[in-house]
């Protein structure tokens, strides 16, 4: 019988330093579990054996960063497009108006 191969996680916590990402927070013992593997370029099954798609985000980062991607996806978070600048003069005339009653 053949043995399981090891878990993406199991994985990524043999390679990386039990650090979260993104705040740096230390995980140790039990609380590794707050510990989640992360796929940089969101596709789950793109897990090659050197790492080089995940990484390590607690769990609070982790919920953060795909909350993040769905906001980007569903428009927010992003700078709006602008507005064209007017290319009119609105006063323009208002001097040879008042010129004009002056007189």
């Amino acid at each position: 019988m053949k043995d399981a191969l090891p878990s993406y996680r199991e994985l990524a916590l043999k390679l990386y330093p039990w650090i979260c990402t993104r705040c740096a927070r230390e995980f140790s013992g039990a609380r590794v579990r707050e510990l989640t593997v992360h796929h940089k370029d969101g596709d789950h099954d793109n897990n090659p054996p050197d790492g080089s798609n995940w990484e390590l985000l607690c769990l609070y980062c982790h919920e953060n960063e795909h909350a993040r991607l769905e906001d980007a996806r569903a428009g927010g978070g992003a700078e709006k497009p602008r507005a064209a600048s007017a290319t009119h003069k609105g006063l323009a005339g208002l001097s040879d108006l008042l010129k004009k009653g002056k007189r």
